[in-house]
């Protein structure tokens, strides 16, 4: 549990890359790679799938919770999730739970936002005209 949990911090933690300069250029500490650009592959596919594998799995967990029944169609125990949690903690829970669903489709629009910025060359800063007297 406490691999996974590492884990899926280590994961979150690389779309801060998609925002950050360590995201387009390789810092000075990264051993071999240090001052290379990242290829937009190597940013975009780990971004991308995470964020299909992220939409589908909160919008699945978010339905089947909203159904009352299980992927199976086992119906939820009829006190879900307030079985330990009532009070300041039922709270808690669904102020920290609730946002998941986001997670996936805000990866995507972050990629996307990184491949454009990527992709898209700057445009040139016009020159402005002055009138000659």
């Amino acid at each position: 549990m406490i691999f996974l949990s590492v884990l899926s911090e280590l994961l979150a933690f690389t779309a801060l890359g998609l925002i950050a300069a360590w995201g387009e250029v390789f810092p000075r500490w990264t051993p071999v790679l240090r001052g290379r650009r990242v290829s937009l592959s190597a940013a975009m596919i780990p971004a991308a799938a995470g964020a299909i594998i992220l939409t589908v799995l909160w919008t699945t967990l978010a339905v089947q919770v909203a159904s009352g029944a299980t992927l199976q169609g086992n119906p939820l125990p009829s006190d879900f999730p307030t079985t330990a949690l009532h009070g300041w903690r039922l709270g808690l829970f669904l102020a920290t739970y609730a946002p998941l669903p986001l997670w996936g489709p805000l990866l995507g629009l972050l990629a996307i936002a990184y491949w454009r910025r990527r992709r898209i060359p700057a445009l040139p800063t016009p020159v402005p005209e002055y009138p000659t007297a």
